[in-house]
């Protein structure tokens, strides 16, 4: 068999996944220089746990170093099907990894934690111009133990203490 012949058999991937993969390769590859790869120069990024929107490569690239100090063994896993048309994507995904760095003012708990989100993009030329990273950092807190867990006597009464509407009525 050629060459030839194998390619032609190759299945054809979608170039949102390949964008996709590309995204997720830098995100878990701790190579800062990986983003230029899958993104344009003057890139934004969102998500719970930036205070700021990154603006451009450098700053997305600075914020994931942080992400990998504090999560050395940080993996992503794909789950869904990935959905995009016209400039537009949606990347569902798990994260996976122990907490043993500050991040975000909080101090390493060496707890494991897997959490659930969405990444949505906006994409220009074939990179990702902007990217919103969607998940319950409310249930990050509570795997990390920072939080109480959902549901428990800790939730109500932090809940009652920010003024939800738990108090008696008078």
């Amino acid at each position: 068999m050629t060459d030839a012949a194998e390619t032609s058999r190759s299945p054809v991937r979608p170039p949102l996944d390949a964008l996709a993969d590309s995204w997720e390769a830098a995100w878990v590859g701790r190579r800062t220089a990986s983003f230029t790869d899958c993104c344009t120069g003057d890139v934004q990024y969102e998500d719970p746990v930036v205070v700021e929107p990154a603006l451009g490569v450098e700053t997305l690239a600075a914020h994931a170093k942080r992400l990998w100090q504090a999560f050395p063994d940080i993996r992503i896993e794909r789950t869904g099907q990935r959905i995009g048309s016209a400039g537009f994507g949606c990347l569902p995904w798990r994260v996976l990894g122990t907490h043993r760095g500050d991040l975000a003012g909080l101090p390493a708990t060496g707890r494991f934690l897997t959490l659930h989100g969405i990444h949505y993009v906006e994409i220009a030329d074939g990179r990702i111009r902007r990217a919103r990273g969607f998940f319950d950092l409310y249930e990050a807190g509570a795997q990390l133990g920072l939080l109480p867990t959902r549901g428990g006597l800790g939730e109500t009464a932090l809940l009652l203490l920010r003024g939800f509407g738990l108090r008696p009525r008078a």
